[in-house]
C-alpha cells in the first residue's frame, strides 16, 4: 500500500512548514513541493495558506488531512494486525513517556521487551502529557505513557496501572514534632504523616507551571490554605530532590522517587493522601499489536513491583 504522497501532506501539516517537513522526511524541498503541486492540480484548489511562519490548511486542506490520517490509521492497523496473525514479530512501534521519569522506565523495560520482540523497532519519544495525546489523535503515537488527573483525559482509551500518592520531602535533619518521629518502613502506609501547612513558613522548589505533577501540587496547596514560597521553577523531580539535600527548600514528590530512598531527605504523608494516576493511552478503536500488550504489561510490572 503505497502512501508516501498521503504522508507527505500529512507532513506538511504537522511540522506547519515545508522545509521543515522536507527535512523530517529527508527530501528536498523542490520534490515535496511537486508533490503538493500535483495533488493539489489534481483537487482543482489549494490545500495550504503559505506564509513565512506557518502553513495552515485551507478547509479543503483539512478536509484532505481528517481523510488522510484515517487512511495511515487504517494502514497502520492492517499491517499491525497481518504481522500478528503471520507470527512475524517483526512490527513498529512508537512509544511516547515524559521527559522527567519516562527514559528510567524505558532503560529498565527495554532489554526484557527485545527479548520477547527482538524484531519489533521501538521508538521512544519524550513528550509532555498534551504533547503525546495530541500525536496519538494524529496517529503519529502508539501508545503514550503518562501520569495525570481524571480531568485531563481525552476521548480515547487509557488504561490505569497504578495509583501513585504524592509526599511531602523535607531534609533529614529538619526539625519535627516528636508525634511525627516514627520508623519509615518500604510501604506508604508506614511513613509518618503531617499537615502540609506545617510548612508554610518554608521555601518550595516546584515543577513547572505547565505539568501535570504542578496541576495537582497546586491543589493541595489549596487545600492546605497558604501560598507556598517558591524559591524556584524546575522540569525536573531530581532537581527538587537536589535542592533538599542541600536543605534549601521542601517539594512535594512522587512514590516513585521515594522509594527509592535518596540520601539526605526524610519524607512524610500528608492526611488526604493525594494520588494521581500513571496509565497509558492509545487512540480510541486502534488494533493493539502482540507488541504493544507486551510493553503495557511491562510497564505495569514497572511500576507495581
Amino acid at each position: 500500500m503505497d502512501t508516501k504522497q498521503i504522508e507527505y501532506i500529512v507532513k506538511i501539516a504537522d511540522e506547519k512548514s515545508i522545509t521543515r517537513a522536507a527535512e523530517k522526511l529527508f527530501i528536498t524541498q523542490s520534490a515535496l513541493s511537486q508533490q503538493l503541486q500535483k495533488l493539489e492540480e489534481e483537487l482543482n484548489t489549494r490545500l495550504f495558506i503559505r506564509n513565512k511562519s506557518d502553513w495552515m490548511p485551507t478547509p479543503e486542506g483539512e478536509v484532505y488531512l481528517e481523510n488522510a490520517r484515517e487512511i495511515l490509521r487504517i494502514k497502520k492497523r492492517a499491517y499491525s494486525v497481518i504481522a500478528d496473525m503471520a507470527y512475524a514479530n517483526k512490527n513498529y512501534l512508537s512509544i511516547g513517556m515524559t521527559p522527567g521519569r519516562g527514559p528510567d522506565m524505558f532503560t529498565h523495560i527495554y532489554p526484557l521487551f527485545h527479548q520477547k520482540h527482538p524484531l519489533t523497532t521501538v521508538e521512544p519519544r519524550e513528550l509532555s502529557v498534551k504533547k503525546q495525546q495530541e500525536e496519538i489523535r494524529k496517529g503519529n503515537l502508539d501508545l503514550g505513557f503518562m501520569t495525570l488527573l481524571d480531568s485531563q483525559r481525552t476521548i480515547d482509551t487509557y488504561i490505569d496501572l497504578v495509583e501513585e500518592e504524592l509526599f511531602i520531602g523535607i531534609p533529614k535533619d529538619y526539625p519535627l514534632p516528636s508525634v511525627s518521629e516514627t520508623l519509615n518502613e518500604d510501604y506508604p502506609e508506614f511513613y509518618p504523616e503531617i499537615n502540609l501547612n506545617f510548612f508554610h513558613r518554608e521555601s518550595f522548589v516546584l515543577v513547572y507551571k505547565e505539568s501535570t505533577v504542578r496541576m495537582i501540587t497546586d491543589r493541595i496547596f489549596e487545600n492546605a490554605c497558604f501560598t507556598p514560597n517558591i524559591l524556584f521553577e524546575t522540569s525536573s523531580i531530581h532537581t527538587v530532590l537536589s535542592m533538599i539535600q542541600a536543605n534549601l527548600c521542601v517539594g512535594l514528590i512522587p512514590y516513585h522517587y521515594v522509594r527509592q530512598k535518596p540520601e539526605g531527605i526524610k519524607f512524610l504523608r500528608m492526611p488526604d493522601h493525594p494520588r494521581w494516576k500513571v496509565c497509558t493511552c492509545y487512540r480510541k478503536n486502534s488494533y493493539l499489536s502482540r507488541a504493544a500488550k507486551t510493553f503495557i504489561e511491562l510497564v505495569k510490572e514497572y511500576w507495581t513491583t
